[in-house]
């Protein structure tokens, strides 16, 4: 079994509403002393949601600071009070316009385990009833419907790029 690193202090350097930037010192097991800075956040809930004709339900949104397009399966931040499960079933309706009645956890990760401790919960929604897409003020969708077969191929196209959504999908593909 490896050794485990002895946190020391842990200290709140920013916070804002969907994550907090945090400054741990620790101390490894030899004695050195060091820090370690990382992103703090609730979790985040993604979606994979499949019609009753089995094609699956991707968004395409503008990301800022790639300054570009991408298309992704709906996923939102765990808020304060929130549960995983509650959050997938809001954030599905805010991106898709859709609800559903059967939603089924499939998988975790961390999407960048050096930068975040964030874990990223995986559901499987089917069963959709469309309903409409409330949005937030800084999110603007275009929604997709493609087979299974078709998101593998915008994947190793590199379409598809956002690496929470190769995860996921990489995840569940085999449970669809």
């Amino acid at each position: 079994m490896l050794k485990h690193w002895k946190q020391l202090s842990s200290k709140i350097v920013f916070k804002n509403s969907w994550w907090t930037y945090k400054l741990d010192e620790f101390q490894i097991p030899d004695g050195v002393n060091g820090e370690y800075h990382y992103v703090h956040t609730n979790g985040a809930s993604m979606i994979i949601p499949v019609t009753s004709e089995g094609k699956i339900i991707l968004v395409n949104q503008y990301r800022y600071l790639c300054n570009r397009e991408s298309i992704e399966l709906p996923c939102g931040g765990v808020k304060e009070g929130k549960s995983y499960e509650e959050m997938a079933y809001i954030e599905l309706e805010e991106e898709t316009g859709f609800r559903s009645n059967d939603l089924q956890y499939a998988a975790e990760f961390n999407p960048y385990n050096g930068v975040t401790n964030e874990i990223c919960k995986v559901f499987i929604a089917k069963a959709l009833v469309q309903s409409k897409a409330i949005p937030d003020s800084t999110e603007e969708f275009e929604i997709l419907y493609k087979t299974p077969s078709e998101v593998d191929e915008f994947i190793r196209s590199n379409t598809i790029w956002d690496g929470m959504t190769i995860a996921a999908w990489g995840l569940v593909r085999s449970k669809l």
